[in-house]
């Protein structure tokens, strides 16, 4: 027996659903693992088969006999290294999110996810029934121990595995991305690592799935909590981990630590993985984006161009008689940076044609909002057209901040089938942008510097109708995000008075939220899964 082991990891992009697929990427996987690496064990992330989340596929018999299907392919299809793959399983009548262990042809171990979250993106309880067992396997000498996800986030279920005789924990992972998840993850696991004294083997998946993105960052710990392997974030691929034992335990070598990446490159990265399987993973040929010159629409056109190509981005000016010169000359100088096709469609005589016509019924009423929207909702229905008729899908531009509090026109700016920027709020639009134009210059300063407007009116500021962003931004975060009481928010040093009034809004504009395109999730509680609150509420209306 040796007393060196090579396990590997496999960080994988899934598409939900597609179970011949994905059992197609595990087969091709193990082969690599073993073939190319060498390596004893492979495992997979959370759920493999089926791709996270698979939501109510679960509740239908035939898809989970492919997966019973696919399940029994990589046995026959992997002899010769030991697999860990994740799949739902179906016994006596009840669904568990399970790990399963093959070996030699057949199913040799199965473990049943024990802590099922339902708080944020999850709703595992309302799917599967939480395991109790603990799973533990020998690979050549070395006592492994399984695990899923969550379970990892408490003690009781490495404890047990420890207790089982486990030398090392596998800890197989469908985590998705925020801002702040990589830091978190690292410290959970020390701690379990503190508590159990055994070495942990963290597989997560990689890739897009609608709003959800995983960020990948496979990687292995030690017994004293050290960093001893870790995979890129955002890339896929099979990751080595090698072992020795020494003095009896089993404990991983230091090997390719790939190195953290700044808070802006991180996000930026979310955003462009987001876009692109979103794109792809629905077989859409290219986008289409409304480009005004401003901050939003310039960072959405790089987002999109990094994640697809320039050749797979059109962009369409659409001007009215309030649109500055310096829009036009931002937005040209934004699409030949970029590479990307630019038409200009003026929707001056739409308007006027428009407002003919609801002439009759406006009588004697006062210009107000009501036309400020009108050239929103031209510019939303070309933009469709142009979806209809090329087939390019709609990328919205707009931003959390004006998400939160309704500063967004329904079959406006609001149109799109997806919206890049509907978890980033626009004080971040602009660290975003900044960080983008190290990457190479792109965004003019003009748009990095000058007030932000709608310009739907003579003069407009976003200001005239909202806090500075820096004060609004700030208030979502802590009402938002940190469920924070208005008093906690005075004490913070806002006033009152502003607070209430952009509570009030935000509850006021739950309808709208509910009408939004979906967009890639990167703060601890985006506006969609993360955050259910019912659209018809007196919550926070009046007195906020």
């Amino acid at each position: 027996m040796s007393d060196r082991l090579r396990f590997a990891m496999a960080q994988l992009n899934l598409l939900v659903g597609d179970v011949s697929g994905n059992t197609d990427s595990v087969v091709t996987a193990a082969h690599e693992a073993r073939d190319q690496l060498g390596a004893a064990l492979v495992c997979f992330p959370e759920l493999t088969l089926t791709g996270y989340p698979p939501d109510d596929l679960l509740l239908r018999p035939d898809f989970i006999e492919a997966v019973e299907k696919g399940i029994d392919r990589i046995a026959a299809d992997t002899r010769g290294i030991t697999v860990i793959v994740g799949a739902p399983i179906l016994e006596q009548g009840r669904l568990y999110n399970a790990a399963l262990v093959i070996q030699n042809g057949a199913v040799i171990a199965r473990y049943a996810k024990h802590e099922l979250p339902t708080y944020g993106v999850f709703d595992d309880l309302r799917y599967f029934s939480p395991g109790e067992a603990a799973c533990v396997v020998n690979i050549e000498g070395c006592r492994v121990g399984v695990t899923i996800c969550e379970d990892a986030w408490h003690p009781g279920p490495v404890e047990a595995a420890t207790q089982a005789g486990a030398d090392l924990i596998v800890n197989l992972n469908a985590s998705p991305f925020d801002q702040y998840k990589g830091t978190a993850r690292q410290s959970v696991l020390r701690e379990r690592i503190a508590e159990s004294a055994r070495p942990i083997l963290y597989c997560n998946m990689a890739g897009g799935q609608d709003e959800v993105v995983y960020d990948g960052g496979s990687c292995a710990f030690d017994g004293r909590g050290d960093l001893m392997v870790r995979a890129p974030r955002f890339d896929t691929g099979v990751f080595p981990v090698d072992l020795q034992r020494i003095h009896g335990a089993w404990t991983p070598l230091e090997g390719a630590i790939d190195p953290e990446l700044s808070p802006e490159a991180v996000v930026y990265e979310a955003l462009v993985w987001g876009v692109r399987d979103y794109v792809q993973k629905n077989r859409f040929p290219s986008v289409v984006i409304g480009l005004s010159g401003g901050i939003d629409s310039a960072l959405v056109a790089c987002i999109a161009a990094d994640a697809l190509g320039p050749e797979r981005v059109h962009c369409l000016m659409m001007p009215s008689r309030y649109t500055s010169e310096m829009s036009h000359s931002d937005a040209a100088a934004i699409v030949k940076a970029l590479g990307v096709r630019y038409d200009i469609m003026a929707i001056q005589g739409m308007f006027e044609a428009y407002t003919h016509a609801l002439a009759p019924v406006f009588d004697g009423r006062p210009v107000d909002v009501t036309e400020e929207n009108l050239q929103s909702r031209i510019r939303g229905a070309l933009l469709m057209a142009v979806s209809n008729k090329l087939g390019g899908l709609v990328l919205a531009t707009g931003n959390k901040s004006e998400m939160a509090v309704g500063y967004a026109t329904l079959y406006g700016d609001m149109v799109g089938g997806f919206s890049p920027l509907k978890d980033i709020f626009k004080t971040e639009v602009y660290r975003l942008a900044r960080y983008r134009n190290t990457q190479g210059q792109v965004i003019p300063e003009n748009v990095l510097t000058r007030p932000p407007s709608a310009e739907l009116a003579p003069d407009q500021k976003d200001s005239d109708s909202l806090p500075d962003y820096a004060v609004l931004d700030a208030i979502l975060a802590a009402y938002v995000e940190e469920d924070a009481r208005i008093d906690e928010i005075v004490e913070r040093g806002h006033d009152r008075a502003v607070i209430e009034r952009v509570v009030r809004l935000l509850h006021r504009n739950e309808y709208k939220r509910r009408q939004a395109a979906p967009g890639v999730k990167v703060t601890t509680k985006a506006f969609g899964r993360d955050r259910r609150y019912p659209i018809t509420s007196g919550f926070g209306r009046e007195s906020g």
